[in-house]
């Protein structure tokens, strides 16, 4: 639902996921490489933070701004700077560190770790990994999984077609024709994304939607039925993700309401902390939403050219009032 500013409140729908070590490495252990060496007795530590930590610096005893809640690595610089320590500082050296509860280690290039970590994880139940990926590559991957597990995401009753290349989010009552107009727009070339349930997950600065995987790409189509989009149409007619670019709301004709006429005010949606651009499409029998459709699209690809008709216009027709304004004063 969305208020008189446009803001949408998806706060019921927001997955607010948690995530355990034993979750992160057991799903992912062929992708990441990972062995694990000690402490599989408390792998339900959960991974709260995003990011990954390299405890250079807090291995040599500065803990200042040290990222505790988060996986620590240990690479090249860690592994061979505790290799340059003594046992007797080494351990000393572990004991310390582990003392933070970290949720877990990994010990990247597969290097073989040193008896004082494994012994130390062992007294403070902290689980060591073993990865044979090399510390870049076993950061991006593991840095990535995280990044799109946590993401902020919501689903949605929604239709999702990427029309000319911009991905145009219907929403409306049920009942209102969303997926029959994005049929129409399948049938005139362009490509269904999701129709009925649309994941949206934030990255970054931008909104990708997809479909859920039990559905597919099949649509229903009241008094027909569930059809195959993919089977129909082809290959061609359905992508698996797209990033929402705009929001078309589809409503019934009120008389009574004022409707955008003009342009020139360029109304937006909040969707999990990014504005999107919104029109409101007031429908009637009749009325080809399809056509529409594709000059939405066309607009919002002339604004990211830099062109905005509107406003052209409405300076073209200040520019002729002034002009005649002058004129008079000449007269």
């Amino acid at each position: 639902m969305s208020d008189e500013n446009g803001k949408v409140d998806f706060s019921l729908n927001v997955k607010k996921s948690s995530l355990t070590v034993g979750e992160l490495f057991s799903k992912n252990s062929e992708a990441f490489e990972v062995e694990l060496l000690s402490g599989g007795d408390n792998l339900d530590r959960n991974v709260s933070g995003t990011g990954l930590h390299y405890p250079g610096l807090a291995l040599t005893g500065f803990y200042y701004h040290f990222h505790q809640d988060k996986i620590q690595f240990i690479a090249d610089m860690e592994w061979h700077y505790l290799d340059s320590l003594s046992a007797v500082d080494r351990k000393a050296c572990l004991d310390r560190f582990l003392e933070f509860k970290v949720p877990a280690v990994v010990v990247t290039a597969g290097r073989e770790p040193h008896t004082e970590i494994l012994e130390s994880a062992k007294k403070h139940n902290v689980p060591i990994y073993r990865t044979k990926l090399s510390s870049n590559e076993a950061g991006k991957r593991i840095q990535q999984y995280l990044d799109d597990y946590f993401a902020p995401r919501v689903t949605m009753h929604a239709t999702l077609v990427d029309v000319y290349g911009i991905g145009m989010l219907y929403t409306g009552k049920s009942g209102i024709g969303k997926s029959e107009c994005a049929l129409d727009l399948i049938e005139r070339g362009h490509r269904l994304v999701a129709d009925d349930i649309v994941n949206i997950v934030r990255r970054e600065d931008a909104l990708v939607g997809t479909g859920s995987p039990l559905l597919g790409h099949h649509m229903e189509i009241r008094g027909v039925g569930i059809i195959n989009i993919q089977s129909l149409f082809g290959i061609r007619a359905i992508r698996l993700d797209k990033k929402v670019e705009a929001v078309v709301e589809l409503v019934k004709w009120d008389p009574h309401m004022a409707y955008e006429r003009l342009g020139i005010t360029e109304n937006t949606i909040d969707l999990l902390g990014i504005s999107v651009d919104k029109v409101t499409v007031p429908i009637f029998p009749g009325k080809n939403i399809t056509v529409i459709s594709e000059i939405i699209a066309m607009n919002i690809l002339l604004k990211y050219n830099g062109i905005n008709t509107a406003k052209e216009f409405n300076q073209r027709l200040l520019d002729a009032l002034e002009l005649k304004r002058r004129q008079r004063m000449h007269e």
